[in-house]
């Protein structure tokens, strides 16, 4: 008998240990271990937002001169903290071959980039890490979980890491 098809998970993963620990929760708490009569699978969609490399002038106003070899190395250094997100958050998924995992890195501000990929994807869930700012640091950073609390259209999840 064949069962529902499974649900599609979205995890925003980052480099710290809050994304980390939600993507845990996540595996450990939401995703649905199938019965053995059933085929289906929830499939989680690991989202990272890779920040886009910064504008510099040819010359910065102490006269030096960014070579194209440096800003090569500014997006090779990029891509490398993609990998290394992405290949630890799989790692972390390994112990659970009863989920589908694929990986989604796209360049942009994370609120924009997680949003936008939610919706692209048409998930049934938006799981998230909270850095657990206080009110005064929130409002000068700003909260990626917040925005996108607001402005996706799925269920969104906030795992909020505790307090050691």
């Amino acid at each position: 008998m064949a069962s529902q098809p499974g649900r599609l998970i979205a995890v925003a993963v980052d480099p710290g240990d809050e994304s980390l620990y939600a993507l845990t929760w996540c595996l450990n708490n939401v995703v649905t271990k199938p019965k053995p009569e059933e085929d289906s699978k929830d499939t989680l969609v690991l989202l990272y937002a890779r920040p886009p490399r910064a504008l510099y002038p040819s010359m910065d106003g102490t006269g030096y001169l960014f070579s194209s070899d440096i800003m090569a190395s500014m997006d090779r250094y990029g891509r490398e903290v993609a990998d290394t997100v992405i290949e630890r958050a799989r790692k972390t998924c390994a112990s659970y071959p009863y989920v589908n995992v694929e990986s989604k890195v796209e360049v942009g501000d994370p609120r924009d980039v997680i949003c936008e990929a939610v919706e692209k994807l048409n998930a049934d869930l938006l799981v998230m890490g909270s850095h657990g700012y206080g009110l005064i640091k929130r409002a000068f950073l700003g909260s990626v979980s917040n925005h996108c609390a607001q402005n996706v259209k799925c269920p969104v999840l906030i795992v909020k890491r505790p307090k050691q």
